[in-house]
């Protein structure tokens, strides 16, 4: 997409974690005047590692606020992208953000870093870009309620019975996006429509009780925002992160992509919508509660989730499990505090280390409650 709007836009610089192999690639594309791998010791066997290339974390936040950096895409997966979040802001960056767990996690220190540094947020998320582009700057006090859509993942319509026996190959198999390993997981168990809905709390302050959640399983309608006047508008368009993200690096201003597909309501019929299965994807409730506790809940809840998600995908795990494990953390850790960074990432540990021995001793069979 890049490719298609060189007049507009130019790589600076390129990061990854740990494919270096497209790292290469993308480098050979766009000739980026830095080029930083995080974890070079997570690259595949073999990999080629140019001596030009920064390597290491240090390396990565620098770039998060490199001064000839003007637009900062996060894409990072889960704690670990809350720190370059807060760098960029705090550098005066415009920070397009596809990383929810850095507001999910460390929410008031990403708004502090914004304030004080002059920084702007852009959502990428396709929920959250869609609440953007139907608020259109509309004052908060307009606003009656934010409705996210889920499309419901590849287990919509099981029973809690059948998702048993259920294993990774199943869970990965998402019906209308292509995602990588830990989203398609938190997608087919609803974590990732939790982490959204905090998500939504945090970057247009909408209290919880004003965010709804609707399952659409053809994907269409992205978002709906209901206006005072019991105006509704959505946002629409088929599947594809490219709008998303073209919106975020333009915004506030629309540029034209021919290349993306043109949207065809009679090919899109008919759309259904769907109320949230609570009893077969407790996970969902489990971290909407998280997020109504708020303070260092959500780290907790995002930091369990993530280290029962690893274990699933390893065959340690069940599927009912990942909400157990997530309830089981955040009832250990509910007396927490964190006031910097610093104390955040603390917490963090201290999460994973409390849902990973809870697994290695086996998770109780019981299903949690949890808030929706």
């Amino acid at each position: 997409m890049l490719a298609r709007h060189p007049d507009r836009f130019r790589v600076a610089v390129l990061t990854a974690r740990r494919s270096a192999e497209e790292l290469r690639r993308q480098e050979t594309e766009f000739s980026p005047r830095r080029v930083v791998l995080a974890d070079p010791d997570g690259a595949a066997p073999g990999a080629e590692i140019p001596g030009t290339w920064e390597t290491g974390r240090d390396a990565l936040l620098s770039a998060a606020e490199d001064p000839e950096v003007d637009v900062v895409v996060n894409a990072l997966v889960g704690f670990a992208g809350l720190e370059p979040t807060l760098r960029a802001l705090a550098a005066g960056k415009r920070v397009a953000l596809a990383n929810k767990e850095s507001l999910v996690a460390g929410g008031s220190l990403v708004r502090q870093a914004m304030e004080e540094g002059g920084g702007e947020l852009v959502p990428v998320d396709s929920e959250h870009s869609a609440i953007l582009q139907c608020m259109n700057g509309a004052p908060r006090s307009v606003v009656e309620r934010l409705v996210l859509t889920a499309s419901g993942g590849p287990f919509r319509g099981w029973p809690a019975s059948r998702l048993q026996s259920v294993g990774p190959e199943a869970a990965l198999s998402h019906p209308t996006w292509d995602m990588g390993a830990k989203i398609s997981i938190d997608s087919a168990s609803l974590a990732n429509k939790a982490l959204e809905v905090i998500e939504a709390h945090v970057l247009y302050r909408m209290p919880f009780d004003r965010i709804g959640t609707v399952v659409h399983p053809q994907s269409i309608v992205h978002s709906f925002v209901e206006f005072v006047d019991g105006s509704v508008m959505a946002q629409l368009g088929f599947p594809t992160m490219e709008i998303p993200i073209l919106y975020a690096l333009s915004w506030p201003d629309r540029i034209a992509d021919p290349e993306l597909r043109t949207f065809d309501p009679v090919r899109s019929s008919p759309l259904t919508f769907e109320e949230i299965d609570h009893e077969a994807f407790p996970l969902f409730g489990v971290g909407v509660a998280a997020g109504r506790s708020g303070g260092v809940a959500p780290a907790v809840f995002n930091a369990a989730n993530e280290v029962a998600v690893q274990a699933f995908l390893g065959g340690r795990l069940d599927f009912p499990g990942l909400a157990r494990v997530a309830e089981f953390t955040l009832e250990r850790l509910a007396g927490s505090t964190a006031e910097s960074v610093e104390d955040l990432v603390a917490v963090d540990t201290e999460a994973r280390g409390v849902a990973a021995g809870r697994i290695e001793r086996g998770v109780s069979p019981s299903v949690p409650g949890g808030e929706s």
